[in-house]
């Protein structure tokens, strides 16, 4: 089976929208997905959305993260399909299903694949970097979040857990099951 990684930036944030209930109003800037099946990376941008959609529902399984309740949403702004439906593998829903609390993609990256996996920026900063036309930063940050969630994926897959810091500084394992 292949999989295609997948990850994408906003042109707004959620205090310009009114909230995380508008989330089809945050618009695309970026996306990058990386298939397993070509070891290769494509970026998008806003005007590309329809491929990447084309290429999201080609894929044997997209996986990402916060995918159902962020990035799929940000896409119902281009297509009446139903994203939610493809075969997906959301590592925050995954992980959020077992803990019953939400944990970052940078905090699992630190603490599963050491302090060098980390997030080279945040949403806020995309936010900006599309605003100044700093496309190229844009797309190397979302290429990075792409190649650190297929990392955490692919250690969550071989040793069976990744692992978190918990409030008291103290490590912890999330035991999961994917394949």
């Amino acid at each position: 089976m292949s999989n295609l990684f997948f990850d994408l930036e906003t042109q707004r944030s959620f205090q310009e929208v009114g909230g995380r209930e508008n989330l089809k109003l945050l618009r695309v800037s970026v996306a990058v997905t990386f298939s397993t099946a070509t070891n290769a990376y494509h970026v998008y941008t806003e005007k590309d959305v329809p491929a990447l959609i084309a290429e999201l529902k080609a894929a044997d399984r997209v996986i990402g993260f916060n995918l159902l309740s962020f990035d799929y949403q940000v896409l119902k702004a281009y297509t009446p399909e139903r994203l939610s439906e493809l075969p997906t593998l959301d590592l925050l829903d995954d992980i959020y299903n077992k803990l019953g609390f939400r944990i970052g993609l940078d905090a699992l990256a630190r603490a599963t694949l050491g302090p060098a996996a980390h997030k080279s920026a945040d949403g806020l900063t995309a936010i900006r970097w599309f605003r100044e036309g700093k496309i190229e930063q844009l797309i190397a940050y979302c290429r990075d979040d792409v190649a650190i969630t297929k990392r955490l994926f692919e250690a969550g897959r071989d040793q069976g857990y990744v692992m978190y810091v918990d409030r008291d500084g103290r490590e912890k394992k999330v035991v999961v099951a994917w394949r």
